[in-house]
């Protein structure tokens, strides 16, 4: 009966410690995502979205980094001022190659709800689709090491794994709209610049199967978010789902070997796994756990 009864506080605690965190973030993401929600009804958001939508269309997309509203009068709706976009032009970097992209319109129109996640079996955007075949090599479990898969970078690029040879490698499914977000951009972007000259390579995968909270599109959208969020993580692929039938094989590759708690699937946003310089998964770390926490284990990997 003791040893029922500790196992029993035992669980408990491993919740409390463990999902209570995660459970927590859900419900604050919930009320930003209904704030959001509400603030894209206004008149002036709607207005912005159609102009940027006729500009996609146009071919004419530039980044700029604010519009002007002008309301002539009380009775008049308000209109844009698009003469100063051309003027406010401006170069996103995000350890990609230079590259002048239209960050706020590409960013706005990732956000509106006619581009859902491709996880919930909804039509988006075709620039925002999951490509099936952003992923290959072996099979996934009796692959040896990362190093046997290609993947693809934000802007469709095949990127073969084997890039990585004798570099320690920290895997993470990231996203933009979690409670989790800040502390994790802030921190991996520590973590990277710490033993980045020592070996160590950040390979980011934004993920939107943890309720839709990465919106952003691949390429020149999520280039342009991670820009503007001061996120200097790594190098980042492209949109991929980590659990399910449509699991990545890399990721079904890192759960197969680094099996999770309570299962193996991936509980949220910021699952990290910690990969030797020969290509094979070490550790598995929770979305709470603090990136820089991990800096002990690397350490001893370098």
């Amino acid at each position: 009966f003791a040893a029922i009864l500790l196992i029993f506080f035992l669980l408990i605690y491993y919740y409390i410690c463990t999902f209570l965190p995660i459970t927590v973030a859900m419900f604050y993401n919930n009320f930003l995502k209904i704030g959001n929600l509400t603030a894209s009804n206004s008149f002036s958001s709607i207005q912005f979205l159609r102009y940027t939508k006729i500009q996609q269309q146009q071919q004419q997309l530039r980044c700029f980094s604010q519009f002007s509203l002008i309301q002539k009068s009380t009775s008049q709706k308000p209109t844009f001022n698009k003469s100063n976009f051309a003027n406010n032009k401006r170069l996103c970097l995000v350890l990609l190659p230079l590259t002048g992209v239209s960050c706020a319109a590409a960013s706005q129109l990732a956000k509106t709800d006619s581009a859902p996640s491709s996880s919930t079996g909804n039509q988006r955007p075709a620039v925002d689709d999951i490509d099936s075949s952003n992923m290959s090599g072996p099979d996934p479990k009796a692959a040896q090491s990362i190093y046997e898969f290609t993947v693809k970078d934000t802007h469709g690029n095949d990127v073969s794994l084997d890039k990585y040879k004798g570099n320690v490698v920290l895997v993470v499914n990231i996203a933009s709209k979690c409670g989790l977000t800040k502390n994790n951009y802030a921190k991996l972007t520590e973590l990277l610049e710490k033993y980045e000259s020592r070996g160590l390579r950040i390979l980011n995968f934004p993920c939107n199967q943890f309720n839709s909270q990465m919106p952003e599109a691949d390429g020149e959208a999520m280039v342009c978010h991670l820009r503007d969020a001061k996120a200097n993580i790594g190098d980042v692929f492209q949109k991929v789902d980590v659990n399910g039938s449509g699991a990545a094989p890399l990721y079904q590759y890192l759960k197969h070997k680094q099996s999770g708690t309570l299962g193996s699937a991936i509980k949220w946003n910021f699952t990290k796994f910690l990969v030797n310089k020969d290509g094979i998964p070490v550790d598995r770390y929770a979305p709470t756990t603090d990136p820089m926490d991990i800096a002990k284990d690397i350490e001893k990997l370098l």
